[in-house]
């Protein structure tokens, strides 16, 4: 059937904008689509020309939607949702159901693969995948399920509070001995471990000091771009890891981390499980999902 039966544009405008307006930026869409930032603008131009409106506002160094862009977007990002759900439960006639989780390495490696592998023994006839990434998990469409820190704030998806936080300096437990009860003040002047990360949202040491109420300088230290590099370099040597006290727990309970007292901010953002809404998730996936909320609140913080 022609794609003018419905009145469409050529339907490769329609996803390439599609995964433009997702990422607000054609650069991480030509790289989704395994093309050129030029051949997106391209196509964007092309279905612009089509509407007679515009799409995006190109900024400097970014774009943002239009009214009529976002409207689209939201239309569009509904449609390849329904579809992709309809498509799995095609497949899932002939293969065997899988449910695909997601989170960051960090989660991944303290909590949720011990959780997996707990969850695997009492429901042993459930497939699971596992997807590890640290860029940002946003409407991947692969997932059932993502671990994420800080709302989704889309409506698509419903998302549940596992829980919220606590940020504390840690160090292997010499350092943290020697170093406790210490002034902001002596903790600033030491050795801190900077994650460079993509996700704004998550609080940084000076975001931590400054809310706790310093004011003076911060140690450089080092910087590493990837949180599980950070608690291992803590543990290795002199330097300090800022502590998601809950997350870390594992490696404080095996000896490899300690907390050093008395200062801790309570995380601005909580810890959420996102997924698609009950009536299209399958089975397995609900079975998971509740095992992951049930599992998390049992555990006091």
């Amino acid at each position: 059937m022609s794609r003018r039966y419905y009145d469409l544009p050529p339907l490769t405008t329609l996803a390439t904008f599609e995964a433009a307006a997702r990422h607000l930026s054609f650069k991480d869409a030509a790289r989704e689509l395994s093309v050129t930032p030029g051949a997106v603008s391209h196509q964007i131009k092309a279905l612009e020309h089509e509407l007679g409106a515009a799409l995006f506002r190109r900024r400097h160094r970014s774009v943002e939607l239009t009214p009529e862009g976002d409207a689209l977007f939201q239309a569009l990002a509904s449609s390849f949702a329904k579809i992709s759900q309809r498509l799995q439960t095609i497949r899932a006639r002939s293969f065997a159901e899988i449910v695909t989780i997601g989170s960051t390495s960090a989660v991944a490696a303290l909590w949720l693969s011990p959780s997996l592998i707990r969850f695997s023994r009492e429901f042993p006839d459930v497939n699971v995948n596992q997807l590890v990434r640290d860029r940002l998990l946003r409407n991947a469409v692969e997932l059932d399920l993502f671990v994420r820190y800080g709302p989704e704030n889309d409506l698509r998806f419903e998302e549940i509070e596992l829980y919220r936080d606590q940020l504390v300096p840690v160090a292997s437990p010499a350092v943290a001995k020697a170093l406790d009860g210490s002034e902001l003040e002596l903790l600033a002047r030491q050795r801190l471990i900077h994650l460079d990360s993509d996700d704004k949202t998550w609080t940084t040491w000076d975001d931590w000091f400054r809310q706790l109420g310093h004011t003076g300088p911060i140690s450089s230290g080092l910087r590493v771009n990837n949180y599980s590099v950070a608690l291992q370099v803590a543990q290795d040597g002199a330097s300090l890891a800022l502590g998601w006290k809950r997350l870390v727990r594992p490696l404080i309970q095996a000896g490899h981390l300690a907390p050093i007292g008395p200062h801790a901010l309570r995380a601005p953002l909580s810890f959420y499980l996102v997924c698609r809404p009950d009536a299209e998730m399958t089975e397995d996936a609900r079975k998971l999902r509740d095992w992951i909320v049930d599992e998390m609140r049992s555990v006091s913080d």
